[in-house]
């Protein structure tokens, strides 16, 4: 039940994203694939920058997993899956550019 929750939640907030690639806009979800992941993030503009809130949840896995960073202009926080041997891993990247958030994704998952 647990699982069922979690994922309606996910769908939820797929469907509420913002569709465009590139910048994300603050309270506006995105969904991101990490291949064996998948999930959204979002965005508040906070006094001490911008926090950033990434939620996934893998293809066999019952609980969600939530990761969390405040970003000034200039950085950049990456989330990604490794592969098998001699595969570079499955990564997305967001980052503070000015006032805006960028997310940038793998062109194909293969």
């Amino acid at each position: 039940m647990t699982k069922l929750i979690a994922i309606a939640a996910l769908a939820a907030l797929t469907f509420a994203g913002n569709a465009a690639a590139g910048e994300l806009k603050p309270m506006h979800s995105r969904s991101i694939d990490l291949g064996t992941m998948a999930g959204n993030a979002y965005y508040t503009v906070e006094p001490e920058g911008f926090h950033v809130v990434a939620t996934l949840i893998g293809d066999d896995a019952e609980t969600p997993v939530r990761f969390e960073a405040v970003l000034v202009s200039g950085q950049t926080v990456k989330l990604s899956t490794p592969r098998e041997v001699g595969m570079p891993p499955i990564m997305v990247e967001i980052s503070r550019v000015a006032d805006q958030v960028v997310i940038q994704e793998p062109a194909a998952i293969n």
